[in-house]
């Protein structure tokens, strides 16, 4: 039996707008009362820096940045350093974990999951990398065309993923991207020579979302996610929770049944 949640579309959102946003639905989602909700989006240019990242993976000062009209956030996400912006469209799951996944891991792997069927879509082959989350295209060296850094709290994730579609990319050539020393990265258009409608790639990142993780969803007209409708967050036996060999997986994760929501928020922590 799949699942409901709530898709959420917005053309363009300010990323201190879509921030509070998540935070609020956090809130609500761990209280069970809303849906388990996908926000899909575009951000204008803004640099954000992780958990993870250091002083030398901007490459420039923050003032300076700023000063170029870039804002600058240092967020409670896994990860380093990464850009937003207008031709990227950034996806920010709103779920109760262990509806779904075993754990951070299985869940970085369900989205990478997502970026690579979409590629797939546009006969790009996306690939994942070991200990580099995200995903890669290429050989040689590789690119990356998807990043994923995520925060789960008291069992619910926030941030998520992004995908180049026809982003401008000079403007991570101010960053390390993802602090990874080297990182080259790359879009669906510059691979595929033209520009791409990011209003169909957003909808099969949609679609293909809710076949990856089960879920049905329910649309909200007015590009606010419904606040009043309860869900019930109890793990059911036939819920993916992870992948094995590419493809989601059903078990139960039983490690968290008994657990304190203490002990949960210790175990899944913060990840990219």
């Amino acid at each position: 039996m799949k699942l409901s949640a709530s898709l959420v579309f917005y053309d363009r959102l300010d990323y201190s707008r879509g921030w509070d946003l998540q935070r609020r639905l956090v809130q609500e989602r761990a209280a069970d009362r809303c849906p388990d909700t996908l926000l899909l989006l575009e951000h204008p240019h803004v640099f954000t820096f992780g958990r993870s990242a250091q002083a030398h993976d901007c490459g420039e000062p923050e003032d300076h940045l700023r000063d170029l009209g870039f804002p600058v956030y240092q967020v409670e996400r896994g990860g380093s350093a990464t850009y937003h912006g207008p031709g990227q469209i950034v996806g920010y799951p709103i779920l109760a974990l262990r509806s779904f996944c075993s754990g951070p891991k299985a869940y970085i792997r369900c989205l990478e999951e997502v970026l690579i069927k979409v590629l797939a879509e546009w006969d790009i082959k996306g690939r994942r990398i070991e200990k580099f989350p995200g995903v890669w295209v290429g050989e040689d060296p590789p690119k990356k065309i998807g990043c994923v850094g995520v925060r789960i709290t008291r069992g619910v994730t926030m941030h998520g993923f992004s995908l180049n579609v026809g982003v401008d990319l000079s403007p991570f050539d101010r960053i390390v991207p993802c602090g990874i020393p080297g990182c080259r990265v790359t879009s669906m258009a510059k691979l595929l020579g033209q520009p791409l409608d990011t209003a169909v790639v957003r909808s099969r990142i949609a679609t293909l979302f809710s076949q990856v993780f089960g879920l049905t969803w329910i649309r909200s007209q007015d590009g606010q996610p419904p606040h009043s409708q309860r869900v019930s967050t109890r793990i059911r036996p036939t819920d993916p929770v992870g992948l094995r060999d590419g493809r989601c997986r059903d078990a139960t994760p039983q490690i968290f049944e008994h657990l304190p929501s203490q002990k949960i928020e210790e175990e899944l922590g913060s990840y990219e």
